[in-house]
């Protein structure tokens, strides 16, 4: 019997101890049992100032016939009867030339405490209080108060400290009785408060949560938000617009997927297609018929184009990006064999500034480092295609990290492409461009842990700026 409550007990306090409703059930109880023992000390040491005020004025009521006229000529038994009522054993009336002693029943052998209230302070109150609570109730107390007899300085009192310690732990009792009872209550109405405007909307956000984790794929998993103002409404309203975004990313990369596994289908024969089509194109080119010759040229070049835009998107498509693997080399050689690669070598209208220091080195993939700038040279030059122009590399470390500049004097990006220059299928508004070389190329730089950016751009030219961190 023992052993299963104490499980339950085990079970009861872990429950509450580890849900958010139990620990603010918990924590609204101590807060509250808090405030009442700030109440309570306070109170107590009142109570006990009070009590010993009775006291005094029971005994000034007792021997105030004596000290008018006439007093002394009262009966013995008058004079006992009233001091029966004085509630101490002896009371001690001070004057300013002598001290009268009011005995009323066994003269106590010590005193075992003095209280002062002309002196003592609502601290010192409450020190009392404690004081009598702990102490047994078998001390004998003098206490010395302020008095309103006529020539009187002050008037004390002999008394034992049992009757005051039992009313003062009658009181504490009631008090600690009323301050449980408030307490509890308290508790309950704020807990049943927090419970039902935090905890369970809480609660319902993660069960929503959880249930859209578990498939969200799902629309009907979708939270529906309520129409609340406050912080929780607000939560609900962006879990809700979240598991939608996430609901459509998913359907959108599910479509993504299932193209990018047809295209793949076809990339066999795609690719037998344009074989034969080039070798056609081959044998066309070494026509002499004049016709031929005139329309061969532009057919190789619109085969040419295809191939490259099948190529390009198929390695965009894959998923298999093999990760970086860093080495330290010159940036010089590889920045100017990649841009002289772009280039056209019988063209003189585009001219490559190559201002690299010769002894910078840098820590990435090779092979996919000279990707990035040869894609970045190569959309330049088709920038300046039209009427020439300067492409200027230049590169410099800063701290942990190496920042390569492509600089073209071109035109510019209109604003429409800007926004969106990253996102794959966008050109930059060449006819012969597929859209996929600048995302291409910030995944690349991406793996290695940096950042691919558009610097500037506008009439004075093009500005785009790789970053590579060092390896860690």
């Amino acid at each position: 019997m023992r052993v299963g409550t104490k499980a339950l007990l085990k079970g009861i306090w872990g429950l509450a101890a580890q849900s958010l409703s139990g620990r603010l059930l918990l924590l609204t109880l101590l807060y509250a049992l808090a405030s009442e023992v700030l109440i309570f000390v306070p109170a107590i040491g009142l109570y006990h100032r009070e009590l010993l005020d009775d006291h005094i004025l029971s005994a000034e009521l007792a021997i105030m016939p004596f000290t008018e006229p006439g007093g002394q000529n009262l009966s013995r038994d008058l004079r006992e009867e009233l001091l029966k009522h004085a509630n101490a054993d002896a009371v001690v009336l001070k004057r300013a030339d002598r001290r009268d002693f009011f005995q009323v029943g066994a003269m106590p052998w010590h005193i075992d405490r003095t209280i002062d209230l002309t002196t003592d302070t609502f601290l010192a109150d409450m020190v009392n209080a404690v004081n009598s609570l702990t102490s047994g109730g078998a001390r004998t107390l003098y206490v010395v108060a302020p008095t309103q007899i006529r020539d009187a300085q002050s008037i004390g009192i002999i008394l034992g400290e049992a009757p005051i310690r039992d009313a003062l732990v009658l009181y504490a009792r009631r008090m600690v009785g009323a301050s449980l009872f408030i307490s509890a209550l308290t508790a309950s109405l704020v807990f049943v408060s927090l419970y039902v405007f935090v905890v369970r909307p809480m609660r319902r956000i993660t069960l929503a949560m959880a249930d859209f984790h578990e498939n969200p794929e799902d629309a009907a998993r979708i939270h529906t938000a309520t129409r609340r103002a406050d912080e929780i409404g607000v939560a609900e309203r962006e879990l809700a617009a979240m598991q939608r975004d996430v609901h459509g990313f998913l359907r959108q990369k599910t479509r993504l997927a299932a193209l990018g596994a047809a295209v793949a289908r076809i990339q066999h024969d795609l690719r037998n297609i344009l074989a034969n089509a080039q070798l056609a194109s081959d044998r066309l080119a070494i026509s002499e018929d004049p016709a031929v010759k005139r329309l061969a040229p532009r057919l190789v070049t619109s085969i040419d184009r295809a191939i490259t835009l099948a190529t390009t998107i198929l390695q965009y498509g894959r998923a298999d990006e093999a990760p970086p693997q860093r080495t330290v080399f010159g940036l010089h050689d590889l920045a100017d064999d990649a841009a002289r690669t772009a280039l056209d070598p019988t063209g003189s209208v585009v001219h490559l500034h190559n201002q690299i220091e010769p002894n910078l080195t840098i820590e990435a993939d090779r092979e996919q480092l000279f990707r990035v700038i040869l894609n970045l040279v190569r959309n330049a030059a088709e920038a300046l295609a039209a009427g020439g122009g300067i492409i200027t590399l230049q590169a410099m470390r800063l701290e942990n990290r190496v920042e390569i500049d492509v600089t073209d004097s071109g035109p510019g990006i209109c604003d429409a492409v800007v926004t969106k220059l990253f996102q794959p299928f966008v050109s930059a508004g060449r006819p012969a461009g597929t859209g996929l070389g600048l995302a291409i190329a910030r995944d690349l730089v991406r793996g290695h842990g940096g950042e691919l950016r558009l610097v500037s751009t506008g009439p004075d030219g093009t500005v785009f700026r790789i970053i590579i961190p060092d390896r860690n």
